[in-house]
């Protein structure tokens, strides 16, 4: 229900809606407010999505979803309530808001909190136990090995943990009053979800845009999975420098290299320096023989190789990292694959295939010690050998010493990891599915020009990443509790799989479970048979489905008229760190799909920061859960901090900011008890001192609803906020609550001006409020406006506009009300100065301003009198004064306090 304006409602009563302020609590009982408040919010449909509307009216939001592994965050409350804030004020600008709330529920970190609660690991091998019978693991449970359970028991314990966590979050969203339209809820790995990954996946096959290969891939060793380029996080790592000497074969020449990774030196398939490098020209061309393996490998120049790092000469190992996968396809060089996808060394055989070697006897001999280790000790054990002078690549280079030379030099260099990993990333070739990227560079960068980013360099980090892609996105996972690729591969009559032809189901199949459902013309017998077929294992990366969110909270390829009606969308809300991911995937993903961009705008918050302003993470120990801050500081309080961090910055958590929340309900909730229980004869705003504090406030409102509009939601409430403080209760309500109070005939019409504009003014302010803290806007709201407009929630009224105002005159002095308050301020300090209470009238008060000032006090100078409860007071001028300044040098004060008014504000 909607309403022209607040004065034209109000005309159409003959008295105004006033409260008995005893009969309300001394205090806001926030908590109760909070349930009741959210049981009617429900009740009346509010937040619902009116599709009867045109897409001009509405607003589409493409919401976070939340990674439901654990429980939510005080980093959560803070980026989910900057873009709630931003709704609520559209929904009052009559704009019909799209605004689902969706649950991330698949992936590695569900899997690793499932892992963690239960005690268990997944092992596809295992048979299901239709009894199974697991709870949260006890301390002693903990110290034995994890129980192994069957692929689809773990798929359980997922969708079992992940709804209790689902119900918890949906718990801690509605206290902190996220205005969400429940019935738009989904979870990425429901059968809708998962039907639309795989329709997106099957699209991208048909477009040709989709394929697979065996090849070099950054792989996470203790998740045993594949990672794609966005999810590399480079960390700084202790280190060495090792100083290796090879051999140059039938020469007595030799070289030093040196590497951080001597494990790797087994699977060493080349040297390389740069070809302008002069102390290795002259071994280009030869074979370099390796120490402790003996293996002639090429030496060849690349202007890859940097001279001034290490000793300039590198070894090529398959692989170390990207540049030895470079240097493997474009020299053409062996693949020796060492390192297992568990981490560990592989068992080899020099001597055989692939493993030449000039003394595979001795070769075998050393790399004996290696075998089955990880990586550390690996490599703490090939330093130890090749401390051994027999080691040596050559005689030549036994005749200098062992092969290892002098110490490891401790260094500091950055490795990369899996964003959620703990041990660096391995280069292993495996059988991955990519979605090709790497040729449409530019038009990814042209599709990032054309959104706005707030903050604008934002933009900048999009760009940068999309300009420095360097690999094609990795979209399949070697893990469980995911959407399963819908594919399966036809066996030769060696059972052999056909990876090069897959087998796809029909779309009105989907979803499919290829591991468990049958392809169309085979039977459950033909699984894994020769001629028969093969399942996909993999399932999709989270960021495959989670890059379609809002396509799936508008229907897509299931509801196309809804889809054509919402998409692309308005605003999307996410973090920094994850435009890399998130942004950039939902971008290429609608690109491909529709060629066309996701949304107009995208709204990057910060991170919260701890006090030593690190950033709040679960890995580090540093996280706040907001429960005990919510009953603390109200969730109006805890909304009000997170509101005032703009865009983009990084906000260290404080509670300072907190109490100012919560000290801000309260003054709210106190000033609504005040101006409503004044009483008047029902009329317009006369007064000047009324008319000019009207000016303020619609200038106020204009200001805000420009931030607004611009996406500045904390600019916004600095206005809102500032006025409310300075303007409102410690100015206004000071200048007129002994006029609203008079009983005096003769000030019946200045009383009735007062009120007017007193309710005027809260309701302006409750409504501007009311996006922020709306809990205690919408109490305030309901003791008299609700039935005075007919309007039961605030969060259904109009946002303030200049109609609220049409029916007050302007002021003939339109800066008399700052005026008037700078000289109440000036007269307060003066009783300060004196030692007097601010209560205590003055006999006499003489205050000097210039002339321009003067003219606006005069027209006010009866209320600040009133105010000021002085006698007489003189107004006197000095053209060597700024505007709006006054000096006091004449302040003659009553020698008796009056009582004081327990009532005031």
């Amino acid at each position: 229900m909607a309403v022209s304006t607040y004065l034209d409602t109000m005309s159409q009563r003959d008295t105004w809606c006033t409260i008995d302020p005893t009969a309300l609590p001394k205090h806001f009982d926030f908590r109760a407010a909070e349930a009741r408040w959210n049981a009617l919010w429900e009740s009346q449909a509010i937040y619902r999505y009116d599709p009867s509307r045109p897409r001009e009216e509405t607003f589409v939001v493409d919401t976070p979803p939340p990674t439901v592994s654990g429980s939510l965050h005080i980093g959560h409350v803070f980026s989910y309530t900057q873009t709630d804030v931003l709704v609520r004020h559209m929904r009052m600008r009559d704009r019909n808001i799209f605004y689902p709330m969706g649950w991330d529920d698949n992936g590695l970190p569900t899997e690793r909190r499932v892992q963690n609660f239960f005690h268990v690991r997944c092992d596809p091998h295992q048979p299901y136990d239709s009894n199974l019978d697991v709870r949260q693991a006890s301390a002693k449970q903990r110290k034995r090995a994890p129980r192994l359970i069957s692929r689809p028991n773990f798929i359980e314990l997922c969708h079992r943990l992940t709804a209790e966590d689902e119900k918890a979050f949906k718990e801690l969203w509605g206290r902190l009053a996220l205005s969400v339209d429940w019935s738009l809820e989904y979870a990425t790995i429901d059968d809708r979800c998962r039907r639309l990954a795989q329709l997106s996946f099957l699209d991208l096959y048909e477009k040709g845009q989709v394929y697979n290969i065996d090849a070099p891939t950054m792989w996470d060793v203790d998740f045993q999975t594949a990672v794609a380029q966005a999810e590399l996080e480079a960390r700084e790592t202790d280190g060495a420098f090792h100083y290796i000497r090879f051999g140059i074969q039938n020469d007595d020449d030799d070289f030093v290299i040196a590497t951080t990774r001597p494990e790797l030196l087994p699977a060493c398939v080349g040297v390389a320096a740069h070809p302008d490098d002069s102390r290795y020209s002259h071994l280009f061309g030869r074979l370099a023989v390796t120490p402790l393996f003996r293996a002639a490998v090429p030496i060849f120049p690349t202007e890859l190789a940097d001279p001034d790092k290490g000793t300039g000469i590198v070894m090529v190992c398959t692989f170390g990292d990207q540049t030895d996968v470079l240097w493997w396809r474009e020299q053409q060089l062996s693949l020796r694959v060492l390192m297992g996808r568990d981490g560990r060394l592989l068992p080899v055989n020099y001597g055989s295939e692939g493993w030449d070697s000039l003394d595979s006897t001795a070769a075998n001999r050393y790399y004996a010690h290696l075998v089955g280790k990880r990586v550390s000790s690996a490599r703490a054990r090939i330093v130890e050998l090749l401390r051994d002078p027999e080691g040596a690549a050559t005689i030549a280079a036994a005749s200098t010493g062992p092969p290892l030379v002098g110490e490891p030099k401790t260094i500091r260099h950055v490795t990369n990891f899996f964003e959620k990993g703990d041990r660096p990333l391995e280069l292993i070739p495996t059988r991955q599915w990519f979605v090709q990227l790497l040729d449409k560079k530019q038009k990814l960068l042209d599709a990032g020009e054309q959104i706005r980013w707030h903050p604008s360099f934002m933009g900048r980090r999009y760009a940068d990443w999309a300009t420095n892609l360097g690999l094609d996105w990795c979209i399949s996972r070697q893990r469980y509790f995911g959407v399963p690729f819908p594919i399966w591969y036809r066996c030769d009559d060696q059972g052999r799989p056909d990876f090069t032809s897959p087998i796809l189901p029909e779309r009105d199949r989907l979803p499919v479970d290829p591991m468990t459902d049958i392809p169309d013309g085979y039977s459950e017998a033909d699984r894994g048979r020769p001629s028969g077929f093969l399942a996909e294992t993999d399932v999709f990366d989270t960021w495959f489905t989670s890059s379609l969110t809002p396509q799936i909270a508008t229907g897509w390829l299931d509801d196309p008229a809804a889809h054509s009606r919402l998409f692309p969308g308005n605003v999307r809300p996410q973090s920094h760190e994850i435009i890399r991911t998130w942004a950039f995937y939902t971008i290429a993903k609608a690109l491909l799909h529709e060629n066309v961009i996701p949304w107009t705008d995208v709204l990057v918050s910060g991170w919260v920061l701890d006090p030593d302003r690190k950033k709040m993470s679960k890995s580090k120990g540093n996280v706040l859960t907001p429960a005990h801050l919510l009953d603390r500081y109200t969730s109006d309080g805890i909304r009000y901090w997170a509101a005032s961090a703009r865009l983009g910055v990084d906000t260290a958590f404080d509670e300072q900011q907190l109490r100012i929340g919560k000290r801000l309900v309260t003054k709210l909730f106190n000033a609504g008890k005040f101006v409503l229980s004044q009483t008047a004869d029902f009329g317009g705003v006369t007064e000047e001192l009324d008319r000019s504090f009207v000016h303020d406030l619609a200038s106020t409102v204009e200001r805000a609803t420009t931030a607004f509009e611009d996406l500045e939601c904390a600019k916004a409430l600095d206005e809102i906020e500032g006025f409310f403080w300075s303007s409102f209760t410690d100015a206004y309500i000071e200048l007129v609550k002994d006029r609203a109070r008079a009983d005096d005939e003769m000030m019946a019409q200045r009383r009735t001006s007062a009120v007017a504009t007193l309710r005027l003014g809260l309701s302006v302010i409750l409504r501007l409020f009311a996006p922020t803290l709306p809990y205690v806007t919408e109490e305030v709201w309901s003791w008299a406006f609700a039935r005075q407009t007919g309007i039961p929630s605030i969060h259904s009224a109009p946002w303030p506009n200049a109609n609220d105002f049409g029916g007050v005159p302007s002021p003939a002095r339109a800066g008399a009300f700052a005026t008037a308050t700078e000289a109440l301020r000036a007269i307060n300090r003066a009783k300060s100065i004196a030692g007097v209470s601010l209560a205590r009238p003055a006999t006499t008060i003489t205050l000097v301003c210039n002339a321009a000032t003067k003219r606006h006090l005069e027209a006010v100078v009866t209320d600040l009198s009133m105010t000021a409860k002085a006698s007489e007071l003189c107004i006197r001028t000095s053209e060597t004064l700024p505007d709006d300044t006054f000096e006091i040098p004449i302040a003659v004060f009553a020698e008796n306090e009056p009582p004081t008014d327990r009532s005031q504000t």
